[in-house]
């Protein structure tokens, strides 16, 4: 992979949920022929074709129409835009909770590779810094018109198979019913990581738990799409924490325009929030609540998450600089750890189907509304900007607050 890469395909949709479902459906189908590609395989190595993963998937249904139920309207208009079958393509919007947890195990059986080196989820790195420390965005604003604004930092590396990297949507919405908002997603999928015009951000790190897979709840990929219709960290925690359960194990880390920063550690046994600690916080693939650690299913022979998570310290602690876009991206692009590195590179003694690295790299100023995409490691460069205006030009957090999601 090299910076020559080309960008992310940026798909502006709009209107009614079906309808921009539909134009996302019309105008994705040659990525969301490579997600459905990718998953295939995966669950396939599992035992599983997409008839019967979407059988799997149906009990995911009545949640999402609890919780956010524009979601299925999404969903149903994707169907009909790219002519993919709908249960095919809410159970790809599941697949986090659908995909079993040993699939890198499993690979590893198949291959004849020790377990140890692909059992684990080896994935993304993301960070969080609040006004508190951060830097002043010198030219942040149109003509620079924000420079003394001070910026609120949320960055990810999202590390993956690299095949899912000609997946790679980023999708410019503009709802009737919800906040306009940019993401970075699979195709096919509603959500990953990205902002909205209220100044709220999110990101995501899997993680795993010994209760995973039991019942089914809220898909972390809906939860994702729903937070982006909340207007603030505190409105998206509450939703959040109004979910009966989570099928399986995850962490949003989340800022907003105001500075608050949050991670939110979801299992099926409980929803944890984390504090920052000086403005700063970050994240990997293991619990940082106590609680939660203890019945953590991630951390034999993952030398990854640790390590990334000590690299993420280093540069993120309280003695470290003033945080700013390249700042960020050198945080991004940190590769001392060889193939355990926040920066990761395809690792060529693990067996192809399971050869993690980082897919994408997205920084936020939220603040200004800003994002930056590469699609490929940070250290490459390519990064692309983006922006969206925030509901009232002169102001960071709209007066009055709209509706999250029901």
């Amino acid at each position: 992979m090299t910076a020559s890469q080309p960008p992310v395909a940026r798909i502006e949709l709009g209107g009614g949920a079906r309808s921009r479902g539909r134009r996302y459906g019309e105008a994705a189908g040659a990525q969301i022929a490579v997600s459905l590609s990718s998953y295939g395989k995966m669950f396939a190595v599992c035992g599983m074709n997409w008839q019967q993963v979407a059988e799997r998937a149906r009990p995911f249904e009545a949640v999402i129409e609890r919780a956010f139920p524009q979601a299925l309207e999404e969903i149903h208009g994707i169907a009909e835009g790219s002519g993919v079958p709908f249960g095919t393509l809410l159970a790809l919007n599941a697949r986090t909770e659908l995909l079993p947890p040993d699939y890198h195990a499993r690979v590893a059986a198949l291959a004849g590779a020790a377990p140890s080196a692909t059992g684990a989820v080896n994935e993304c790195t993301s960070f969080a810094v609040a006004p508190s420390m951060a830097a002043s965005a010198p030219g942040a604003g149109a003509g620079g018109s924000q420079a003394s604004v001070p910026a609120v930092w949320l960055a990810q590396n999202w590390d993956w198979l690299g095949g899912q990297r000609d997946a790679l949507v980023l999708l410019d919405v503009t709802p009737d019913d919800g906040p306009r908002y940019l993401t970075v997603t699979e195709a096919g999928m509603l959500a990953k990581i990205g902002c909205n015009q209220h100044g709220l951000g999110v990101t995501l790190n899997i993680l795993r738990s010994f209760d995973d897979g039991q019942l089914p709840g809220l898909p972390v990929h809906i939860l994702l799409r729903a937070l982006l219709a909340c207007d603030s960290v505190a409105q998206a925690l509450e939703f959040s924490r109004l979910q009966p359960h989570y099928t399986s194990s995850s962490n949003v880390l989340m800022a907003d325009a105001g500075g608050a920063v949050a991670s939110l550690e979801c299992s099926p046994r409980a929803v944890r929030v984390l504090e920052p600690a000086q403005g700063r916080l970050w994240h990997t693939n293991h619990f940082l609540d106590q609680e939660q650690a203890g019945f953590d299913a991630n951390l034999v022979g993952n030398n990854s998450t640790i390590a990334r998570f000590g690299a993420a310290s280093e540069l993120l602690g309280a003695d470290s600089e003033p945080m700013n876009l390249a700042a960020a991206q050198m945080v991004l692009s940190d590769g001392r750890a060889g193939f355990d590195s926040i920066c990761r590179f395809p690792n060529p003694a693990v067996p192809a189907a399971s050869r993690v690295e980082t897919v994408a790299s997205v920084i936020m100023n939220l603040v200004t509304r800003e994002l930056w995409v590469s699609p490929a490691q940070p250290s490459l460069g390519g990064f692309v900007r983006h922006q969206i205006a925030a509901p009232a030009a002169s102001k960071a957090v709209p007066d009055a607050a709209p509706p999250g999601p029901r």
